[in-house]
């Protein structure tokens, strides 16, 4: 059976989100029809000033509503030390763990020359940007341990390198509570790889 025309551009809104298959987005789409009129024009408001009243960090290209995030703006955060991630979310999550006291550059967005994303598609010159202005002393780089964030993460390495600022790559290797007789070759290749003096 298919839906009359409001519902239906609904569902195909909902299930254009990612995540979201045709299932999830008809029980979202239902939920709104049968929301209180107040909840629904909360909804359409919110995802109206998200569009309207955020925008780009000018320093780190994180979220902010202010010209500057709040992570950026906070004098007791180290501007001397940049975390490059591949997105928001990964910021987030590095947040969640409260140890990095430092500041982020997100990239929105990894190489990958098979698609034909290349260094000018993402964030990189914003970043080089930073760092040629020579308050930078390191860079971390925390992209994903896959083929793109790899990619990705060597040409950050050779193009920070030539600029002389210290660059790291945040250790991969065994999760905590993991065991290892359950980590794949390659994770524990890169544990090895990346051990610690004791």
């Amino acid at each position: 059976m298919s839906h009359i025309e409001p519902i239906a551009r609904l569902v195909k809104a909902f299930a254009s989100l990612p995540g979201i298959g045709e299932k999830t987005a008809t029980r979202l789409a239902l939920h709104i029809l049968n929301a209180r009129d107040e909840f629904v024009e909360e909804f359409a408001q919110s995802l109206k000033d998200v569009k309207t009243k955020v925008r780009l960090c000018r320093e780190c290209m994180g979220f902010s509503p202010e010209e500057r995030c709040n992570v950026c703006a906070d004098p007791a955060r180290d501007g001397s030390t940049i975390c490059v991630v591949a997105d928001y979310r990964d910021m987030l999550a590095i947040e969640e763990g409260g140890v990095f006291r430092g500041r982020y550059h997100i990239l929105h967005g990894l190489l990958a020359p098979l698609k034909g994303v290349g260094p000018e598609d993402i964030r990189i010159g914003e970043l080089l940007k930073r760092v040629d202005s020579g308050s930078v002393k390191e860079v971390i780089i925390a992209t994903p341990v896959d083929t793109e964030g790899e990619a990705t993460a060597l040409y950050l390495k050779k193009v920070l390198k030539e600029r002389g600022v210290k660059v790291t790559r945040i250790a991969v290797g065994v999760p905590v509570g993991g065991y290892i007789e359950y980590m794949d070759p390659s994770t524990l290749g890169r544990a090895i790889e990346g051990r610690q003096e004791v």
